[in-house]
């Protein structure tokens, strides 16, 4: 399970940091605006700025780790054995 999760995260950092830095780089001049109506405009800048980065931070960091957490505790399917402690019962017999 800690092989496939670091290689599950090393895939997917990428991706991930690439599309927020899409997302919040576009949002900047929003978030920056000034003239007529910028004071609201810059309000919605600042939240999805805020917003992408604590989401990504979350995805980068909590999302694992709280995968690593329960995943440790059962295993997936009908069989109830508990990870590691005890091998799987094999329904055929």
């Amino acid at each position: 399970m800690q092989e496939a999760l670091i290689k599950a995260s090393a895939q997917r950092l990428r991706p991930i940091l690439m599309t927020t830095g899409a997302m919040v780089l576009g949002a900047v001049p929003l978030a920056l605006a000034t003239g007529a109506g910028a004071e609201s405009r810059t309000q919605i800048g600042w939240v999805i700025v805020g917003g992408m980065s604590l989401g990504t931070v979350l995805a980068i960091f909590v999302v694992p780790t709280m995968y690593s957490l329960l995943a440790r505790k059962s295993v997936p399917g009908p069989n109830k054995a508990v990870a590691h402690d005890e091998p799987p019962v094999n329904a055929a017999h």
